[in-house]
């Protein structure tokens, strides 16, 4: 991919929005359910820092992360507003998820979005597939054509329900049968340690696609590798100054020019420390270091 490094304050399209390259990724904020207040102020904080791209599902927390969206930012325009469909929660399974894959789920889940975030639209909303990274991987009537999905996600976008489409956790060959739709994004699981889909950013880079890795510092499940655990990232962030999240997250940023970060955290200090890495620069030589760093499988089944 090609390098670049990131300005103070970096931007990138998000469809026909720009935004801030370090936006915020709401899944952890479920654990501040039994202090709302909190759970607003972060949010107002990530406002403050300039954070303009929130990454959201209505099966986070089980409605409870998209009421704190809407009660802390309502309906405005200034916050770029991206969910996914694909899955629902299940509180009750040995996975608190299971896959809402037919079409008639994906309105149902469209829909249940729209009322818990307050919108008459969202921004954009990625079709989380069962096609690749750590997760679960779908079974009987949940395995469903994507020209199925894709048809009912671009009339829900005609309806005006939805603003754009991105995709999550697929394959380059299936990114590529979804381009005649219009994919603005595509978020598969992507970190300094875990570089499994270099195909599928290949096929963004040539179609002018954002980026947007999630576990961007690797994966907290089981047998998922971690930048933390790196000796290069640790190193490297000594010589700088920095932590070892934002040597990673930095790395993301320079190695390819159309990277939103969606890095999450129910910590303002966390988040502070993540929306600086923005700003911070790779030479040559650390760039050259980290690109090095063994990339290990992150095709984990949970579940």
């Amino acid at each position: 991919m090609n390098q670049h490094s990131p300005t103070p304050g970096g931007t990138a399209a998000l469809g026909t929005h720009t935004v801030a390259q370090v936006g915020y990724g709401a899944m952890q904020l479920e654990r501040l359910h039994a202090d709302r207040p909190a759970a607003v102020a972060l949010l107002h904080r990530a406002r403050e820092l300039g954070v303009n791209h929130v990454d959201t599902a209505q099966f986070y927390g089980f409605g409870f992360v998209n009421e704190m969206i809407r009660e802390a930012f309502g309906d405005s325009e200034d916050v770029v507003v991206v969910s996914k469909v694909g899955a629902d929660p299940e509180p009750e399974g040995p996975v608190p998820l299971r896959f809402a894959q037919r079409p008639e789920e994906l309105r149902a889940s469209v829909e249940d979005n729209l009322r818990t975030l307050g919108r008459e639209r969202i921004d954009v909303v990625n079709l989380r597939r069962p096609d690749t990274g750590p997760g679960l991987r779908a079974e009987g009537d949940q395995i469903v054509p994507l020209d199925d999905q894709l048809a009912v996600m671009t009339a829900l976008r005609d309806e005006g329900k939805i603003g754009a489409i991105g995709m999550s956790s697929v394959t380059a060959d299936v990114l590529r049968r979804a381009l005649p739709a219009g994919i603005v994004c595509v978020q598969n699981a992507y970190s300094l340690v875990g570089r499994d889909d270099e195909d599928v950013l290949a096929v963004c880079a040539a179609e002018g696609i954002a980026w947007v890795p999630y576990f961007p510092l690797g994966g907290s499940f089981p047998g998922l590798p971690k930048v933390s655990e790196e000796a290069t990232a640790v190193r490297i962030a000594d010589e700088l100054g920095a932590t070892v999240s934002q040597i990673g997250l930095a790395w993301l940023l320079h190695h390819y020019p159309d990277t939103l970060l969606i890095p999450g955290t129910a910590s303002v200090a966390h988040l502070e420390e993540n929306t600086a890495a923005g700003s911070l620069v790779l030479d040559e030589a650390a760039m050259a270091a980290l690109d090095a760093v063994e990339s290990r499988s992150s095709d984990v089944r949970i579940g």
